[in-house]
């Protein structure tokens, strides 16, 4: 699916020197670069506060914590996505509400969450699947309508914006994972919460340092969740990168839709004043098991995200309520991501390609 000992190659000189400078500091946690980081993604993301974690899992349920969803509460959100979305809402024992996504973009959209809202409901999580920016200025809309709370899934889409405004700077709060196949990855887990509000910036850092701002005074019960220096030392040289990274892997992305267009699938659509960043190029095609079959008859990397939405996982079940997901289960049925990361070259798509079009030809 991806190499990434060819960034690592690139930016090998600098890496093994930060690496270097923090073993020889041993400051380890909580130290100046984890800081500096943060302030460096404050700045690039365009909000007032950016504050680092263990895992982008661990924003997500952080977040909701500081936004004060609990028990009783229902979370509307999207069942195309990694476990984790859903984990989180259930971690402070509220309700994931499953709604169908569009059939073009894999998002939700306001008019969807619009069906679904409740009494019950206090807050909407979209993802930006694939890096695709969900419509969030109608969720935004739509949820200062009905008094909701937003919390943003930005795990796959670092970078991503509509008309310049980065995701993580749209809701009240925004999550991020830097899992190392992340457009903007470190070598271990690491996670980043973003916010315009002073209150939920406050409550978001008690919560991931054992509820506490002073040495041996802890105000609320918290938890152990911290970037640590190593991570964020990796990080601070790869965001100086994330542009070129991101250009890079649009460049691989048009490549695939030129060279897939006559074929009979549905390749990712790119929407006017929304960038799309590729964390994954999926396609949808009725022939997903052959394609599937030759790519890895022929040792090529690739996934099927997600073959069972979240509404369906054993470990959701009577703990959720789902609306018609019509459109999810047929993507569930037909989606393949293909290879995709910044160095890919043209013989690697070109050969890609052609295994796609032998399968729908046989």
């Amino acid at each position: 699916m991806l190499d990434l000992k060819l960034q690592h190659k690139m930016l090998h000189e600098e890496i093994e020197n930060a690496i270097s400078t923090v073993l020889h500091d041993a400051q380890f946690i909580m130290g100046p670069n984890v800081k500096q980081f943060e302030s460096e993604a404050a700045k690039y993301l365009g909000v007032k506060h950016a504050i680092s974690c263990n895992s982008g899992t661990d924003a997500l349920h952080l977040a909701l914590r500081a936004c004060g969803i609990k028990e009783g509460d229902e979370v509307i959100t999207t069942p195309f996505s990694f476990a984790a979305t859903a984990e989180a809402i259930c971690y402070v024992g509220a309700t994931p509400v499953f709604v169908d996504i569009d059939p073009i973009t894999y998002n939700i959209t306001a008019e969807i969450i619009q069906n679904a809202i409740t009494n019950k409901t206090r807050a909407i999580l979209p993802v930006h699947i694939f890096g695709q920016v969900a419509e969030m200025n109608s969720i935004c809309n739509l949820a200062q309508q009905n008094n909701l709370l937003i919390i943003e899934d930005c795990a796959q889409s670092f970078g991503a914006s509509i008309n310049q405004q980065q995701t993580g700077s749209f809701g009240d709060a925004g999550c991020f994972s830097f899992f190392p196949s992340k457009n903007l990855g470190c070598y271990g887990d690491g996670g980043l919460f973003t916010t315009n509000s002073d209150e939920l910036a406050e409550q978001f850092t008690l919560l991931k340092n054992h509820g506490s701002k002073i040495r041996n005074l802890h105000e609320i019960v918290g938890w152990n969740s911290r970037l640590d220096e190593l991570q964020a030392a990796i990080l601070r040289i790869k965001l100086k990168h994330i542009n070129t990274f991101n250009q890079q892997r649009i460049a691989v992305a048009n490549r695939y839709t030129e060279m897939l267009d006559p074929l009979p699938l549905q390749t990712p659509k790119r929407i006017t004043d929304q960038s799309h960043v590729f964390h994954q190029y999926t396609l949808l095609s009725k022939v997903r098991d052959a394609v599937d079959k030759q790519l890895s008859h022929q040792n090529i990397g690739h996934a099927i995200y997600y073959p069972m939405p979240l509404s369906k996982q054993k470990a959701f079940s009577g703990i959720s309520r789902a609306t018609d997901l019509t459109n999810t289960n047929l993507i569930c049925n037909q989606c393949i991501s293909l290879p995709m990361y910044p160095e890919m070259t043209e013989l690697q798509i070109e050969t890609v390609v052609n295994i796609i079009k032998q399968a729908h030809v046989d």
